[in-house]
């Protein structure tokens, strides 16, 4: 049987690499492109933070083409779907049938994917929805995934969190009503290094900035 020509909304985050991992391991999907959305006067991804050139070396770590969708700074929705629609179009015309997301269990966000990609044609899936993201969490360390803290909502979690490895350790550190997984926005993540990347890629934490009562960390190759 045939399989599905997909694309992989790519966060550059854990949640993506491990549903992505998801995706092969099950056979049905070919995962052909990585989607990203970028802040295009910074050229980082939005809401990560993480910067461009690590989106590339994600990329190619995977053999996947990375589509960029680059947005203006505080982006208005419409100008938002706009471009998504766009990009979304090129993908249909271009064979791919379907788009994977690395959700977990917002039901608004995911009936938001699937009102938007219904006109376009596009169906999409949630290869890990559902599952219980303690469990999930712990699986993706011993899974191999390796990533970063690139953004904590300090609201949520201590400054000390921002930058830190997710592994076992912080897992264990989180205070009380932190979902491990961080669905309701209280980290973002980089992962650099998961099932699928042929090499794992060096960094670093570099300089923190605040936007707001987010606290960003700047990921950074480690030759830099």
């Amino acid at each position: 049987m045939a399989r599905s020509r997909t694309v992989m909304c790519w966060s550059s985050g854990k949640d993506s690499a491990f549903a992505l991992h998801a995706l092969r391991q099950g056979g049905a999907h070919d995962v052909v492109a990585l989607l990203t959305s970028l802040n295009e006067d910074a050229g980082r991804v939005s809401m990560h933070g993480v910067r461009d050139a690590l989106l590339d070396a994600q990329a190619a770590a995977l053999g996947l083409p990375c589509v960029k969708v680059r947005l203006p700074a505080d982006c208005p929705n419409q100008v938002y779907e706009a471009r998504m629609g766009e990009a979304c179009r090129a993908l249909l015309a271009d064979g791919v049938t379907h788009m994977a997301f690395g959700d977990l269990y917002l039901e608004d966000v995911r009936a938001y994917r699937e009102r938007m990609l219904a006109p376009v044609g596009l169906a999409p899936v949630f290869p890990i929805w559902g599952l219980p993201t303690a469990v999930l969490a712990r699986h993706m360390v011993r899974a191999g995934i390796g990533a970063r803290l690139s953004c904590i909502d300090t609201r949520r979690l201590p400054e000390a969190f921002a930058g830190r490895a997710f592994d076992a350790a912080l897992l264990d550190d989180f205070p009380p009503g932190i979902d491990p997984c961080g669905e309701n926005g209280e980290f973002h993540t980089f992962c650099h290094a998961a099932p699928g990347f042929t090499a794992p890629i060096a960094v670093r934490a570099g300089d923190r900035h605040r936007a707001g009562d987010f606290l960003f960390t700047d990921i950074l190759p480690a030759a830099l």
